[in-house]
């Protein structure tokens, strides 16, 4: 037998290529773990797919459509442990220009239980700070409630620091006088890059909501803030896909300093001065060295409409660098001809916008669709009940189909609240799957169409 005497050398990179191949194996093992743990329901998309939200808890039960008290809906979020959140009761819960705030994680709201006409909450939002959150199914409507210009604002539904693994699908968010649907956190909450990542809110999903009206000249100190989503500095590991962006002036969404995340088969229609938007606002980097934003924009759809100023659909603004993939992205004008540009800038300081050639991989559970099938994909299934819209809903996906509607100032001009009548049905959990909150049938009862 030949012996071959290796060099210190050779037994180092035989090292090295044995710790890599462990560490790729390692890591591979992790992942097929975690894609076969259960979804949150079927479908369930993104780093969050696999969050079990409330399964397992109390079913909590809401009974009332007071604002606060005994078999409230406040009552059932603000409980503790794993918990499911059903209806016995459909119609209008009015907040009284309050803010509910959840901070007990493992939690399900399954506003798909409620009977017709399901839940609307308005004069209220939701704040998530807390994690493994689920919120299907809902409509979420704050509106002005009739304070004076300037006087505060509420947002739909938006997580804050530390606020993970949640997903928000299958919502009608509309009115707020800040954002319909974000993602803030803390900028700078730790010591470096990595913990400022890491306390950020991360791991969310937004998929299949209707996005929708928020209101320009209203309540909102700042004055005009007609806004889709905020991304916030350091926020990471977000989708948002397959959702209906409609009549916000901008914020479609947009990601601020060091945001990461995929926007993928949204539909776009009549954006005022922005869609989709990077912004690292130096000002609020002061002492901070910058951290490098990562987006990735694919198969959507952007349409201009009434009220939508000269544009490009993807804007680059204020400091600090961008990785950015962008492919197959459909926009026109509101003649439908191609002339609006896919991205542009308006900032001055040394920004290096870095255009990724090689797709990223794609979130989990996504099956990308090209940008000249998304309309009718999302047409067909976005919002709270798209088995059954209600009135608002209609008309928004109805002005977006005719190319109608613009961006409003407050709920007055587009009919004001709705004012559905009470209903009640006894909540039968052998009529659903309680480990995804679908229905035991296969399909959501569609109940008579709203007048």
């Amino acid at each position: 037998m030949l012996h071959v005497r290796s060099s210190a050398s050779t037994r180092v990179r035989w090292i090295a290529r044995a710790t890599a191949a462990l560490l790729i194996a390692l890591t591979t093992a992790t992942v097929l773990a975690a894609d076969t743990r259960p979804l949150a329901f079927p479908g369930a998309q993104g780093a969050a797919a696999h969050t079990p939200g409330g399964r397992g808890g109390k079913i909590v039960r809401v009974t009332s459509l007071a604002a606060d008290g005994p078999g409230s809906f406040k009552e059932a979020v603000s409980g503790t442990g794993p918990r499911i959140v059903v209806f016995e009761v459909g119609g209008v819960i009015d907040l009284g220009m309050k803010e509910l705030r959840i901070t007990e994680p493992f939690l399900t709201i399954a506003g798909q239980t409620a009977p017709h006409p399901g839940v609307t909450i308005i004069k209220g939002g939701l704040i998530i700070a807390t994690h493994d959150v689920v919120i299907r199914h809902i409509r979420i409507r704050p509106g002005d409630g009739g304070m004076p210009k300037r006087s505060g604002d509420i947002d739909a539904i938006t997580t804050v620091r530390g606020a993970h693994d949640v997903i928000v699908d299958h919502c009608s968010l509309t009115w707020a006088t800040d954002e319909n649907l974000s993602a803030s956190s803390t900028r700078f909450h730790g010591e470096n890059e990595a913990e400022w990542m890491a306390n950020a809110s991360r791991r969310i999903t937004y998929s299949n909501n209707i996005v929708s009206e928020g209101l320009a000249h209203s309540t909102h100190p700042k004055g005009e803030h007609s806004k889709g989503s905020l991304i916030h500095d350091h926020v990471n590991e977000v989708l948002i896909v397959g959702n209906l962006y409609a009549h916000n002036y901008e914020r479609s969404p947009l990601f601020k300093g060091g945001a990461r995340g995929q926007v993928i088969n949204n539909l776009i229609y009549n954006p005022g001065q922005r869609a989709i938007h990077y912004n690292l606002i130096a000002e609020e980097w002061l002492g901070h060295p910058y951290s490098k934003g990562e987006m990735v924009v694919r198969g959507n759809v952007m349409r201009a409409g009434r009220s939508t100023e000269p544009l490009a659909f993807m804007m680059i603004g204020g400091s600090g660098d961008l990785d950015l993939y962008a492919q197959d992205n459909l926009i026109v004008d509101r003649t439908g001809a191609k002339s609006i540009q896919e991205t542009g800038s308006y900032t001055t300081a040394p920004v290096t916008l870095n255009r990724v050639r090689t797709a990223p991989a794609l979130p989990f559970g996504v099956t990308l669709l090209p940008s000249a099938k998304v309309q009718d994909a999302v047409i067909e299934t976005v919002g709270a009940t798209p088995w059954n819209r209600d009135l608002i809903d209609r008309r928004i996906v109805a002005d977006v189909i005719e190319g109608r509607g613009e961006i409003i100032d407050s709920q007055e001009q587009v009919g004001g609240y709705p004012q559905y009548k009470e209903a009640r049905k006894p909540f039968v959990e052998a009529d659903w799957n309680l480990d995804t909150m679908e229905p035991a049938s296969g399909s959501y009862p569609r109940g008579e169409p709203l007048r």
